[in-house]
């Protein structure tokens, strides 16, 4: 998941008054976004987290399973949402439309303080954990490598330097093919390995079901992404499902031999014990050379994820700014560099608090996914329940793909989500509280929230 990251489209009230883009991405263009973006960094940091809280190998395998069905459920939810109302700010544009201005305004708080920066900050610790691999700065080696990245790449944007396309699709290309070459050599050579990567950890004796889905559901995230080039899909109500039909059965194929690799090498003990999963199966198999091999490949990717994220979050803060008085600071766009430099300086300076807070559990990557699991499974809750608000309110509106087994399916993918809600402020920590305190915050934003007198027509 690139997560985590990839961040959404901020609010974009005046969406309805830009220019309509022409339909040009067949289903193969759908599918490559969808499984470059999904298959991210999280494959490689969360399994070991997986395993830390199941009792089995078998467990383990169920909840990739049942995490692929969760997602289909929700990707069937959204086609339906993004075919009936193709919009570029995607939730922003549905939760607006379903429950008004306030929701979405929450929404858009969530984007501003909590979703992408801390994907920032997750990706900086995968980044840090596999750094770490190639060379260790000490006790708080990942933590330090996380804020290097934030400051780095921070100031790299503000500068106006930025990744061309065919960097990122270069990287993404080298980080799935990663995945591959993990599976292949824990499949095939598991057997001729050295062994010994990591020291097996005690295993629990029953399976953390709400904890183990949370991690699991962060590493399927991202395909909800498809929505927001809707208008751009060539025949959606078909392309569209279609695409997101197969795109997710073949990540979900993916994890499964990913996960039985990482398990016939290292075992699920080996699993859980490792801060970098992927390093130690390769290490194990093909010695240290490998193990430095795919360190440096997963290292590059997270930069690049963390970097394209950096890019785009702080450009939706731009808008956010832009469309409200009140942070009308963070609207201002730097012509000379052509950044939008207060946006990223906040972003990044509200990531790196997130990286400190990391560094104060010590457990970065684990406390990331805590920040940012509670608010955003509610607002795929709210999402979901858009889908029946605005099919009551609107019966006879046009809908090109209709979502199959209604309204069973958009129960499943509400239900779970209010289950993954629930389990991710029920099993985590200070990452949870901290997230939902920040979202308070914006609640009370909100009351203190002055809209601007609407002209005379």
């Amino acid at each position: 998941m690139r997560d985590a990251s990839s961040p959404l489209p901020a609010a974009v009230p005046a969406a309805s008054t830009l220019a309509r883009p022409s339909p040009l991405l067949s289903t193969l263009d759908v599918m490559a976004l969808v499984v470059g973006i999904v298959i991210g960094a999280g494959i490689f940091s969360a399994p070991a987290l997986i395993a830390a809280n199941a009792a089995s190998l078998g467990h383990i395998l169920t909840a990739w399973l049942v995490g692929g069905v969760i997602s289909l459920a929700g990707a069937m939810c959204y086609a339906e949402l993004a075919t009936s109302h193709p919009d570029a700010g995607g939730d922003y544009h549905y939760l607006r439309k379903a429950f008004g201005e306030k929701i979405a305004f929450l929404f858009a708080w969530a984007r501003l303080t909590v979703i992408p920066t801390g994907s920032i900050a997750l990706l900086g610790y995968v980044f840090g954990d596999y750094a770490t691999q190639v060379y260790n700065l000490g006790p708080y080696s990942a933590a330090i490598y996380a804020a290097i990245t934030v400051v780095a790449l921070t100031l790299l944007n503000v500068i106006g330097l930025r990744a061309g396309k065919w960097t990122q699709n270069l990287l993404t290309i080298l980080e799935v093919g990663g995945v591959l070459f993990i599976i292949i050599a824990g499949l095939a050579l598991s057997g001729q390995g050295t062994g010994g990567a990591v020291t097996p950890a005690t295993l629990p004796t029953a399976t953390n079901w709400g904890l183990v889905l949370i991690f699991v559901m962060l590493t399927y995230g991202g395909w909800n992404e498809a929505a927001y080039v809707s208008a751009e899909v060539v025949g959606p109500g078909r392309n569209l499902p279609r695409a997101l039909l197969w795109s997710l059965a073949l990540v979900t194929v993916v994890y499964l031999l990913v996960n039985l690799a990482y398990a016939k090498v290292l075992g699920v003990a080996g699993m859980a014990a490792s801060d970098a999963v992927a390093a130690d199966a390769l290490r194990a198999v093909l010695g240290e050379t490998g193990a430095q091999l795919i360190s440096v490949l997963i290292a590059i990717s997270a930069l690049t994820s963390a970097n394209a994220t950096i890019l785009t979050g702080a450009r939706t803060t731009y808008a956010f700014g832009r469309d409200e008085p009140m942070f009308a600071l963070l609207g201002r766009w730097d012509t000379r560099h052509h950044t939008p430099t207060n946006a990223l300086l906040v972003q990044g300076g509200i990531a790196l608090a997130l990286v400190g807070l990391g560094a104060a559990t010590r457990s970065g990557f684990a406390t990331m996914v805590e920040y940012t699991a509670p608010v955003f499974w509610l607002f795929f809750v709210l999402s979901g329940a858009a889908l029946f608000v605005l099919r009551h309110r609107e019966p006879t509106r046009p809908r090109p793909f209709s979502v199959p087994f209604y309204p069973l399916t958009p129960l499943l993918f509400c239900g779970t989500s209010a289950y993954l809600f629930y389990a991710s402020v029920r099993h985590t920590g200070v990452g949870a509280l901290t997230g939902l305190t920040v979202l308070a915050v914006g609640a009370i934003v909100l009351l203190l929230r002055r809209r601007p007198a609407t002209p005379a027509s």
